[in-house]
């Protein structure tokens, strides 16, 4: 039996095509095409062949394809060949008959026997016994249903059921399939995305997307085609091969392909999601490249030259393309990366084409995934033209079983002679936001236990015609389809690429305590001249740093110094973003992503020499450690987690928090310096941190350091010690306080030593002059005495 569906992709000048079969002396032809570019599929689709063939699959001859165009004057010239070889393949039982007996169980009276008839039939026998129902589920293109989820699937809903699940981006889902749990940051255990590392038609279970109808490439007439030999078009088919009763009377099996749908061309939407590539090979002088998609239909092609992505071998797109074509006029979708240049034309990379009537024509449900989930609103909505009860209905009518049959709640349904409940599925109810009504919910179940294609990402290979057979990369994309004789489509998935939010961190440094002492002044007196500087990791362009406190003897410093840091925060991934051109001479900027760390060090002021390094804190935004309210309770590690002030409620403070959520925090925080193989405390810095997004640092507006607008809040002038200042501005202020505050009674006493000294040799130095002046002349001061009178 044949299944003739259609020609593609034939030359320009074929008028009129038909198809004509020949195998085994039997020779089949098909109606003409009366116009190919309106319609290229047969009037008539399915044939039957009768045929003698060998019982071995050794000697079944081949099957050959011819197609012949009509000319005037009767003139059938040959413009198309294949040769289809091990029709084994096609092998398969009549329809209604069944499978064979299982073992152990009677074969009803009027069935076949496994080991009576021709040795053909016996041959088919042992290849359907061998094949199972797999190869009859094939055959008829029924789909199996189970009754109910396996043990350990249930199991695991059940567990996953108890998760929160928060209303996220399309990202968080992509992110959660790639295992990524730091970017997904949401309970998407439950409402997954399946990540296929192959095309969708080559997942085996999908059987190459050819369930319906395969896809036989045609060669030019005239010899046998060669291995590298371009195929002049293609011809769209099925065959089915199965013996007939020997018995004349016996009236023959019910025949296949009898549920077909239309043949004529459908009006689509496709709608197509470009998620990102990577693996791409370099295309520019820096090793790199600079990427952008470009989508075709038939003669239509989307994509912008100025929509590309800088210095990257792996680009994320997060770009939906829509487009409208005729199916099969217009069936080949072709995806194309190029390189963007600054002087056209532009390289191209590679491409990829897709064949969509395959996946419109697919049992698998092809054209549009199922997703995990039934919700009405949000990121993860339905997205398809008929509901999930509809969906089931159509299905149920494409394969010819009677349309499900739903009880009142909506938490039954009848389906294949089968009876699905929606506790089976379902073990306690919804926790996600928008579940939707228990009747949708339950036949959204009963398609994904049919085996039909999920909601799913594939991995497509881009090819070069310059570089046939060598891979240029992959891209990851997927793609759904909506004929418009189902009605209007469901909204399109969000998929633009996560945007940072611009945040403002402010930093006040208010005291410091305990910094070790890395100078020694002139008395021998340790001290620091003691600063703080501090940036954010990857942005030291905004390195800030406080003034100076002079002088201090004890480690302890005084600043009331503000830092302001602003940066874009990337909250679904907890990352900063952080934008810059590598050289002067780039065109673009990179986009860099780093976890946000505040880092502050501590160092010593010097002026005829490097300043000493003192101790660093290093502060992860997401993962703060909860500081100390005391300074003699900070420690370079937290204690584990401490516990509640209140500990017969059994509540545990966490050890770590994320400013991002709690917005501020005020305490004391340690400086630590590497010694060897471990950190020592060298410092403990009181500070405070606060969180703005950019709206509300423009309505709080505040200024660096002290100064203007000195508000939220405002810093006063920090009260420092006397003797803090530099020496070099008042040198005898600094001798003051260096030297006569510290040893100001052994000055005193070294003065009167040295003032009794200098009197005690003053006396020793005029004694004996005057001691001989009265020896000499004693009376010299009587008579000077008398004169006077």
């Amino acid at each position: 039996q044949v299944l003739a569906w259609g020609l593609r992709g034939l030359r320009g000048g074929v008028r009129a095509p038909s198809l004509e079969l020949q195998c085994g002396g039997g020779t089949l032809r098909t109606p003409s095409i009366t116009d190919p570019g309106t319609n290229p599929n047969f009037p008539i689709n399915a044939f039957l062949l009768t045929l003698l063939l060998p019982a071995e699959e050794e000697l079944v001859p081949p099957l050959r394809l011819r197609v012949l165009d009509t000319r005037d004057f009767g003139y059938r010239p040959e413009v198309g060949q294949a040769c289809v070889r091990g029709l084994g393949q096609y092998y398969c039982q009549p329809p209604g008959q069944g499978q064979p007996p299982s073992e152990g169980e009677p074969p009803s009276p009027g069935a076949p026997q496994p080991g009576s008839g021709s040795p053909l039939r016996r041959a088919l026998w042992a290849r359907w016994a061998q094949n199972g129902a797999n190869g009859a589920t094939r055959a008829t293109g029924a789909t199996q249903c189970p009754l109910h989820p396996a043990p350990n699937q249930a199991a695991e809903e059940e567990e996953e059921e108890d998760e929160d699940e928060d209303e996220d981006d399309w990202w968080s889902k992509f992110y959660a399939a790639m295992g990524d749990k730091a970017k997904s940051r949401r309970g998407t255990k439950r409402d997954r995305l399946k990540i296929y590392s192959c095309e969708l038609e080559a997942v085996p279970k999908f059987e190459g997307l050819q369930d319906f109808c395969q896809t036989f490439p045609l060669y030019q007439p005239g010899g046998h085609p060669a291995a590298g030999d371009d195929p002049v078009g293609e011809f769209k088919g099925l065959f089915r091969i199965y013996p007939l009763p020997e018995d004349p009377g016996v009236s023959p099996p019910p025949r296949h392909f009898q549920e077909l749908p239309p043949s004529q061309p459908q009006k689509c939407l496709v709608r197509v999601y470009i998620i990102r590539a990577f693996d791409l090979p370099p295309r520019d002088r820096n090793g790199l490249c600079d990427p952008y998609v470009r989508v075709s239909l038939g003669t239509k092609t989307l994509g912008q030259r100025d929509q590309y992505v800088p210095n990257t071998l792996e680009p994320v797109f997060g770009r939906m393309f829509e487009v409208t074509g005729t199916i099969p006029l217009e069936k080949d979708l072709r995806v194309t990366l190029v390189d963007y240049d600054l002087l056209p034309p532009d390289q191209e990379i590679g491409t990829t084409t897709i064949d969509l009537e395959n996946r419109l024509l697919s049992r698998f449900r092809a054209h549009c995934g199922l997703p995990t989930l039934y919700h009405t609103t949000g990121p993860g909505r339905w997205r398809d033209q008929l509901p999930p009860s509809r969906t089931l209905e159509h299905f149920a009518r494409s394969r010819g079983l009677p349309a499900p049959e739903f009880n009142a709640e909506g938490t039954a349904v009848t389906f294949g002679d089968r009876l699905f409940l929606l506790s089976h599925f379902e073990s306690s109810p919804p926790r996600q936001r928008h579940p939707g009504a228990p009747r949708e919910r339950l036949a959204l179940h009963v398609l994904r236990a049919c085996h039909l294609v999920p909601e799913h990402l594939e991995t497509r290979t881009l090819y070069n015609s310059t570089q046939p057979g060598l891979e240029q990369g992959k891209v990851q994309l997927w793609v759904d389809i909506f004929p418009a004789s189902l009605g209007p489509p469901g909204p399109p998935v969000d998929i633009t690429p996560r945007k940072p939010q611009r945040y403002e961190l402010r930093c006040v440094v208010w005291n410091t305590r305990d910094v070790d002492l890395g100078d020694t002044n002139l008395v021998g007196q340790q001290m620091s001249d003691i600063y703080v500087t501090g940036w954010l990791d990857g942005l030291e362009e905004q390195r800030q740093r406080t003034d100076v406190h002079y002088r201090s003897l004890q480690g302890d410093g005084a600043f009331n110094w503000r830092f302001l840091f602003s940066f874009e925060y990337l909250a679904a991934e907890q990352l900063c973003v952080l934008p810059r051109k590598e050289h002067f001479w780039s065109l673009d900027e990179t986009v860099l992503k780093v976890p946000p760390k505040l880092i502050l060090q501590v160092w010593d002021n010097d002026k005829f020499s490097a300043d000493d390094f003192l101790g660093v804190l290093e502060l992860e935004l997401t993962r703060l450690p909860r500081p100390a309210q005391q300074p003699q309770d900070c420690t370079p590690t937290p204690q584990g987690t401490p516990q509640s002030p209140w500990p017969w409620l059994g509540k545990r403070v966490p050890s770590q928090f994320s400013l991002f959520r709690q917005k501020r925090a005020r305490g004391w925080w340690p400086c630590t310096v590497q010694e060897g193989d471990q950190r020592r405390l060298s410092g403990k810095l009181e500070l405070s941190l606060e969180l703005l997004t950019a709206k509300e640092a423009e309505e709080r507006p505040a200024g660096r350091g002290r100064e203007d607008p000195n508000m939220y809040p405002t810093l006063p002038a920090p009260v420092r010690p006397e003797w803090s200042f530099l020496w070099l501005q008042a040198p005898l202020r600094t001798l003051r306080y260096s030297v006569w505050q510290q040893h100001r009674c052994r000055i005193s006493l070294a003065l009167a030593l040295l003032l009794l000294f200098a009197l005690l040799l003053t006396f020793v130095y005029a004694a004996p002059g005057y001691l001989a002046m009265k020896l000499v002349k004693p009376l010299d001061s009587l008579h000077f005495a008398g004169g006077e009178h």
